[in-house]
């Protein structure tokens, strides 16, 4: 077995991105965070304000012989919109910013090469917004933030966001699918 890594990815609500990222093939993993902020261990009521500077994140933790972090970037870009900047749909606040923050500099460069990839292509039509950014002052989201999809899947937000995001990584990455 290959050694694990972590990557942390800010894509909006991380009830969203974690609920996408569960149903990885190879991630062994997800933890919903606060990340790259100036407030040390912030709470989610902080957070919101917009004023620690923190990003809600989900941190992976995955295995590099099952899924490649370069997959794992080609969901991300497909479950949320990195063009929006410090928002993604309803959800406003640089909390909700496009983020990648790498853990080793081979992150770094694939992200980045990506990044220049996408934007040569012009696949989204806009600038993106996603920065890409070494890991800084991360903490895990409160308990009842974790699995928040799995244990509400009839919750008004889980069912109009969350859900949609699910179905569209099921659909589009059915070969990465746990199933």
């Amino acid at each position: 077995m290959s050694d694990l890594q972590t990557i942390v990815l800010g894509g909006g609500c991380f009830w969203c991105t974690e609920a996408v990222y569960k149903e990885v093939r190879g991630v062994t993993d997800v933890e919903s965070g606060y990340s790259n902020g100036e407030t040390e261990s912030p709470t989610y009521e902080q957070v919101c304000t917009g004023r620690t500077g923190h990003n809600e994140v989900v941190k992976l933790t995955f295995d590099p012989a099952q899924v490649s972090l370069r997959q794992l970037l080609e969901i991300f870009f497909v479950v949320h919109d990195p063009t929006q900047l410090n928002r993604q749909g309803n959800d406003v606040g640089t909390q909700y910013r496009s983020g990648i923050y790498f853990t080793t500099p081979e992150q770094k460069e694939v992200a980045e090469e990506m990044l220049r990839s996408i934007a040569q292509d012009k696949l989204f039509g806009r600038p993106l917004a996603t920065e890409v950014l070494p890991l800084a002052n991360y903490s895990p989201a409160e308990p009842y933030h974790q699995d928040f999809f799995e244990k509400n899947p009839t919750q008004g937000y889980c069912l109009a966001v969350a859900a949609p995001k699910v179905a569209k990584f099921r659909k589009t990455f059915s070969e990465l699918t746990r199933r």
